[in-house]
């Protein structure tokens, strides 16, 4: 086998399922945190713009943590060669 066969893949398939729950679980966080900032009496209107606005951040948040763990595993490579 030559070398690039036996080095381990940069994103996973457990990588993505870790992301995916850390981002669902973040968007959630970060509605409830958006809905006391929403300028608003409507409650219907509250959990809209709040969703909006975490569909957003959770977006670059995906970004951060895909970088991280891609980061993370080719450092590993290089300290263990």
């Amino acid at each position: 086998m030559s070398e690039e066969q036996q080095e381990t893949k940069l994103i996973s398939r457990n990588g993505r399922v870790i992301d995916a729950i850390l981002t669902v679980a973040f968007f959630f966080f970060m509605r409830e945190v958006f809905k006391s900032h929403v300028p608003s009496n409507d409650p219907d209107m509250i959990g809209l713009v709040a969703s909006y606005t975490s569909f957003c951040i959770t977006g670059v948040f995906w970004l951060a943590v895909g970088m991280l763990r891609v980061t993370w595993v080719d450092w590993l490579r290089q300290k263990n060669s």
